[in-house]
């Protein structure tokens, strides 16, 4: 089928027909694995297939998932990258030394300690900002006027929920490019650029892929002719930072129940939020789908479909008795990452003890199980 077919169709379709990509050489109806890392020339040395020369530049398969990831974000392109952090890091090495870069307070630890690094060598100015406040945000731009901006909506562990437009009026009205890590959210619940960021980035290890079995990242971006889009494309195809073939075959395998899984798992979260948020034992969960939530609103405009599958709750007690709540539970596996069909559970003040975090937060990924299953097992790790 032709690719502009598909850019009409609703996402669970785009996704399940993986935008149209199949295997022309035999017929198969889904993807073929292309494992090649060089390919050939005619005489005149001219590649033999469009512009497959190396797989440091280009790979059917990276080819197959970055355009549907395109689609599903409603972008110009997109490049895959060997994981998160390694598009997190293809953007801010564009960032010249001497800048200034304002980057969202309380964000996914590892982003922000390795943001912090990086601009600590290269001499960068680093502003932090709680850009859920829009005040405090509009008056850290207006004073330092940063070269990048970066916001993560929903956020990790927090899960506070930044008005994207609102930003992006004032990122631009002050020269910065907006990017918008909107790992939790994923492109069928928002999309970013469409509420006007520049670029988005995704962790695709978490629900993009959703098996808990690759190690990916993702950018995407509203102008493809942009300078910081085309610095970036030369950075990957000349550093390497490139996802293998297997990879990204399997990156869309994932990607084509995305809206299913994100559909279920954002149900499940529903649930449990809701099943928490009256439990004695209880004292705050963080979850926008509640109506008690101080993003619910701006979350229910800027998000479609569901509010995710990501939430944190605080234990009563502290650490000692969230650790005893987390060694209890039986179906939600004690491991980090989220966005799998597995659910998981995490103490956060474990990983990150000196970020504010509090010492009863239990950090839930909710997974597609049977719902009733996963309250019943909060239920007995809880008591009464």
């Amino acid at each position: 089928m032709a690719e502009d077919y598909f850019k009409d169709l609703q996402p669970a379709t785009l996704a399940a027909h993986a935008a149209g990509a199949g295997d022309d050489t035999t017929g198969g109806v889904v993807p073929g694995v292309h494992m090649a890392t060089t390919f050939a020339r005619d005489a005149t040395y001219q590649p033999l297939v469009g512009e497959n020369t190396y797989v440091r530049y280009h790979n059917e398969n990276v080819r197959i998932a970055e355009a549907l990831i395109t689609a599903l974000e409603k972008a110009g392109d997109s490049l895959l990258f060997p994981s998160g952090m390694a598009a997190v890091a293809a953007v801010f090495r564009t960032v010249p030394n001497g800048a200034t870069v304002l980057v969202q307070q309380q964000i996914y630890w590892g982003t922000t300690q390795w943001i912090r690094d990086f601009c600590t060598r290269r001499e960068i100015t680093l502003v932090e900002v709680e850009a859920s406040d829009l005040t405090a945000f509009r008056a850290a731009c207006t004073r330092h006027k940063p070269t990048l901006i970066w916001v993560e909506t929903p956020s990790n562990p927090w899960l506070r929920i930044t008005d994207i437009a609102a930003v992006s009026e004032t990122a631009h009205a002050a020269g910065a490019t907006l990017v918008v890590d909107s790992t939790a959210a994923t492109p069928v619940l928002s999309q970013p650029l469409s509420h006007g960021a520049d670029l988005v980035m995704h962790s695709a290890t978490k629900a993009m892929n959703g098996h808990s079995d690759v190690l990916a990242g993702v950018l995407s971006v509203a102008d493809r002719e942009s300078a910081v889009w085309q610095a970036i494309v030369t950075d990957r195809n000349t550093a390497g930072a490139v996802l293998g073939p297997m990879e990204a075959w399997l990156l869309t395998r994932g990607l084509r129940t995305l809206p299913l899984r994100v559909r279920e798992m954002s149900r499940n979260a529903m649930a449990v939020a809701e099943f928490l948020a009256d439990h004695p034992k209880v004292s705050t969960v963080m979850y926008p789908g509640l109506a008690t939530d101080p993003g619910h609103d701006l979350a229910a405009r800027q998000m479609t479909g569901g509010f995710g599958g990501l939430l944190s709750f605080v234990v009563q007690g502290g650490a000692a008795e969230a650790l005893n709540v987390a060694g209890r539970l039986r179906l939600f596996l004690r491991a980090t990452s989220l966005g799998g069909v597995e659910s998981l559970v995490e103490h956060r003040h474990t990983i990150e003890p000196h970020t504010g975090i509090p010492e009863g937060l239990l950090r839930l990924s909710v997974g597609i199980e049977d719902v009733g299953d996963l309250i019943a097992d909060l239920g007995q790790a809880l008591g009464q």
